[in-house]
């Protein structure tokens, strides 16, 4: 390990931003989302940077899919003008960051695409809502 002889706030600063910034860069949903973008073609990662979420196309269709950030409700099949048709719900059977989720996802639509709709279950067209900020006025 690392001996450190004291000399000051200074030091002790220092290791504690560098763990700090170790953690952060290694904490579960960091590492999943660098896995997704990995994963992503160079233009679903523009997507995806861009708007938060990309698309798909399934392997036995043809259709597309968008997939937004999160785990649950987060895909949605398109229509011949892109807009969305269909919401479809399907996750992995661990509990798993949204990352993950949406590289197992992404992977389920363009390998297997009839065996994934057929254990998914429709929900509301509605693109999935961000948490809105509730301000109360005393």
């Amino acid at each position: 390990m690392f001996l450190f002889r004291r000399r000051g706030a200074d030091s002790a600063r220092a290791v504690r931003a560098f763990y700090r910034s170790f953690i952060e860069q290694n904490a579960p949903e960091v590492r999943a989302r660098r896995l997704l973008r990995e994963w992503l073609s160079p233009d679903q990662r523009a997507q995806f940077d861009a708007k938060g979420y990309f698309e798909v196309t399934g392997s036995h269709t043809g259709r597309r899919y968008r997939i937004h950030y999160g785990t649950v409700s987060n895909v949605l099949e398109l229509d011949d003008e892109m807009q969305p048709n269909t919401g479809w719900c399907f996750v992995p059977e661990r509990a798993l960051v949204a990352g993950d989720v949406m590289l197992a996802q992404k992977i389920a639509l363009e390998t297997d695409e009839a065996a994934v709709l057929a254990i998914a279950n429709r929900v509301s067209m509605r693109p999935p809502s961000r948490p809105q900020v509730v301000r109360r006025a005393y």
